[in-house]
Order: structure tokens, then C-alpha cells, then sequence
């Protein structure tokens, strides 16, 4: 979805890369909010949730929040009608956009597993 943004902002054509930040929104507030259900339904499983898969979550959720509020904070406020998708907002997407794939990677590639592994 971020790539349809970028690729909508690069031809110039600024309402549908707004129309695209906002799936991006509600799809991004939508997984956060099932994954947060999900991590805490296994973190109260006994049979799924051992000593090294509560320290994953915890690892990652807590290391998370540097991203996950100003990614949140970023969509809410460009998200808006007012809001102009200048440069400013094309930098900033793209860092984020570049961070979050870092961490999008160590998660399916550590936590999810682990988690994939206990059901």
C-alpha cells in the first residue's frame, strides 16, 4: 500500500495518493490493533505463551512504540483534507516507510514464527 502512495505522489497526482494514505490509515490502525489483541491473547495462554515468546513480545512491543506512535501520528495528520502532500510529507514517508520494513521483517521473521510454532 505505501508503495501505491509513493508511486501516486511521484506522478504528481497528489488526491490519489491521498485517497491511498488513507487505506493505509485505517489498514495500519486495523493490523495494529488486531495484532495488539493477538499479542495479548498469547501472552495470556499458558500453553502458548513460554518464558522466551513472552520476552519476544515484550521485546517488540516495547521497542515498537518509537515507531508506532509517529507512524499513527504521521497518518492522522496526513491523512486529514487540509493536509498538503508536499516534500516534507514525501521525506518523511519514505523514512518511515523504510523503517517499518526493517521491523515488518524482524517480525515475521522472529516473532511471528514463534507464535506460528504455538498454536
Amino acid at each position: 500500500m505505501a508503495t501505491k502512495v509513493i508511486g501516486e505522489y511521484s506522478k504528481n497526482n497528489p488526491d490519489a495518493a491521498k485517497k491511498q494514505l488513507i487505506a493505509l490509515n485505517e489498514l495500519a490502525v486495523d493490523h495494529l490493533m488486531n495484532e495488539d489483541i493477538e499479542f495479548y491473547r498469547l501472552l495470556k495462554d499458558g500453553k502458548r505463551a513460554d518464558r522466551k515468546t513472552e520476552e519476544a513480545v515484550n521485546e517488540f512491543t516495547g521497542s515498537f512504540k518509537g515507531v508506532k506512535v509517529p507512524l499513527m501520528n504521521f497518518l492522522t495528520i496526513y491523512s486529514r483534507d487540509e493536509a498538503d502532500l508536499d516534500d516534507k510529507f514525501f521525506e518523511e514517508f519514505n523514512e518511515l516507510v523504510g523503517v517499518l520494513g526493517e521491523r515488518i521483517t524482524f517480525e515475521e521473521d522472529n516473532l511471528y514464527l514463534r507464535m506460528a510454532a504455538k498454536k
